[in-house]
């Protein structure tokens, strides 16, 4: 049975918020079908003139709206696509699997003065040639936006879906192609409003954030035979609520001051595990200079951390439910696995010296020890910018995808796999963060803390765009002690990612495109050891007509691992195939 048949529901419900807001969704391309009839208008991200004068083909744009800024413009394009596939298994065997695939799609957006958004939203079926190669579908999609509901009230959504084989590497970033059978789907979603008002000289800002997140994993992963279960994050809910108020600096003192508060919470399925951090802290704002402010905020944080643990049979061991996981004792009680309160504080740093610069570091006591964060946007050029993020925070794999997602920009091109169809991870943007792969690392059930720093780089030259980003994700897992979460308590994962695309036309009729993927994840869990996951594609586009499309495509794909006793995992595949859009 295929994913889409056992969880039909859930597909429609994320096709269904994308289809909402398709009225005033942004361009969100896909792998390089773009205007391969010329860069027209969308090539240049400020609508230079000279972009203008090449005609523009019928279809959509790969740059999408950053050559509309200041005007509205809405675009609406769905495709169907036929396609034949085949995939050659290099490594440990040698077998050859073909597929006939059906897919369907839109890439939809807006950019306007009070709303903007970008979506891409596609769903695929395969059709396998012969007895091994399993029929399958799934839907991927990627999408955020906001739009204005009165002067000062905003609404905001975004969305995932992807997919990947977490029994190969316990993470989400690894390619799905080869056996159906080790296909892990993931969703997740988040919406809520926003408010932005003044009071006098009293500047007030408040939002809420609902996100829910799915791991469609059927069992908790056994990773050696006969060995225990790791179990693999099922879903969770999260609240997410900030509300923001303070004086500018000059206006009342000679500083700036303010007060915050916030709450967090996460409920994760698996254990019926539960994160809730509340805080509220008093802000003051120096200047320093015309570029220059510092920062210093006190406050007071509670964090808590609690589970119950699995239903145990008479042996002691867990029960395993319906669902393929441990099975929740609901009637024993929470296990506190993390609790800490107390004074928090950090000072930091802002620096702004032009509208394309912007730093902001801050250093300080949080979580019972010392906490960085900080970002940097830097735009050398209006066809570049280099972003920059530093990050440290609680959470479950389900509310740091929800957060990953909240980053992403406004208007960015989708970038996808052009064998498989799967999103990368990142997003080709000129707005800043634009890269999900971070979130996506370890999928255990365990909550974590969760530091490190992503970076991204994108150019955008009309006729070419390229862009690479690269982080370092480090998660130390929190579980309750007596619990069969206990073994995970302590346990520190580190990942290390790497994803890059260059896209491009080569004539007025035909264009390429080229992506790379690499992550590098260390486990501290004896059963799983330190993975690999690399992967590169290239292809090839050819305008038939104003509306369709020929594409060809290879890639490679593999999996090494550090355990002699495990094979290394390496597939190579191509494609042809025609896409027509309305």
């Amino acid at each position: 049975m295929t994913t889409m048949s056992r969880n039909p529901g859930r597909f429609l419900a994320l096709a269904a918020l994308a289809a909402c807001a398709l009225p005033s969704f942004a361009s969100a391309q896909s792998i390089g079908y773009g205007d391969l009839g010329g860069s027209g208008a969308s090539g240049s991200p400020d609508g230079d003139e000279a972009d203008a004068a090449t005609p523009r083909e019928a279809g959509r744009s790969a740059h999408g709206p950053r050559s509309r800024r200041g005007a509205k413009a809405v675009e609406i394009v769905p495709y169907i696509e036929a396609a034949q596939v085949v995939d050659a298994e290099l490594s440990p065997g040698d077998e050859v699997l073909t597929y006939s695939r059906l897919a369907a799609g839109v890439d939809a957006g807006v950019s306007g003065q009070h709303n903007a958004a970008a979506v891409s939203l596609r769903y695929e079926r395969r059709f396998g040639w012969g007895k091994k190669a399993e029929d399958s579908d799934f839907l991927s999609g990627v999408a955020r936006g906001y739009t204005t509901i009165t002067p000062g009230v905003t609404i905001e959504a975004g969305g995932l879906a992807t997919r990947s084989s977490v029994e190969q590497v316990n993470s989400a970033l690894a390619s799905a192609l080869g056996d159906n059978d080790a296909v892990t789907q993931v969703y997740s979603v988040y919406a809520g409003p926003s408010l932005a008002t003044r009071a006098g000289d009293v500047t007030i800002g408040a939002n809420y954030r609902f996100g829910y997140t799915r791991v469609e994993q059927p069992d908790a992963y056994v990773p050696t035979p006969g060995a225990p279960a790791n179990d693999i994050f099922d879903h969770s809910t999260v609240h997410v609520a900030d509300v923001e108020a303070g004086v500018a600096p000059g206006t009342v003192l000679p500083v700036g001051l303010g007060a915050a508060g916030s709450f967090y919470q996460e409920d994760i399925s698996n254990l019926d595990q539960r994160v809730r951090d509340m805080q509220a802290r008093a802000i003051v704002t120096v200047p320093l200079s015309r570029t220059v402010q510092a920062t210093g905020a006190l406050g007071y944080e509670d964090v808590e951390i609690s589970s119950r643990d699995a239903v145990r049979d008479a042996t002691g061991a867990p029960v395993i439910g319906k669902d393929g996981r441990y099975k929740t004792d609901k009637s024993a009680p929470r296990v506190l696995a993390y609790d800490t309160d107390g004074l928090i504080w950090d000072v930091g740093v802002m620096w702004r010296p032009s509208p394309r610069t912007s730093l902001t570091a801050h250093v300080g006591r949080r979580y019972g020890s010392t906490s960085y964060t900080g970002t940097l946007t830097y735009m050398p050029t209006r066809r570049s910018t280099l972003s920059l993020a530093v990050y440290d925070n609680i959470a479950g794999f389900g509310g740091q995808v929800n957060r990953a997602i909240g980053d992403l920009p406004t208007d960015f091109d989708a970038v996808r796999d052009p064998l498989s169809g799967d999103l990368r991870g990142c997003v080709a943007s000129l707005q800043g963060n634009n890269c999900l792969s971070g979130a996506l690392g370890s999928v255990r059930s365990a909550t974590f803390r969760a530091r490190g720093v992503v970076a991204s780089y994108a150019v955008d030259l009309g006729r070419i765009t390229t862009g690479v980003g690269a982080g370092y994700d480090r998660r130390k897992f929190i579980a309750a002690p007596g619990t069969i979460l206990a073994s995970a308590n302590g346990t520190i994962d580190e990942n290390y990612w790497l994803a890059a695309y260059l896209n491009g036309e080569i004539d007025q009729h035909s264009g390429f495109s080229t992506n790379l993927y690499a992550n590098w994840l260390k486990s501290g869990d004896v059963l799983f050891g330190d993975t690999s996951s690399l992967g590169a594609t290239a292809a090839y586009y050819r305008t038939l007509t104003d509306h369709l499309h020929a594409t060809a495509a290879v890639g490679i794909d593999g999996t090494t691992y550090d355990d002699g006793l495990i094979d290394d995992l390496w597939t190579a595949s191509a494609l042809v195939g025609l896409r027509y859009s309305f």
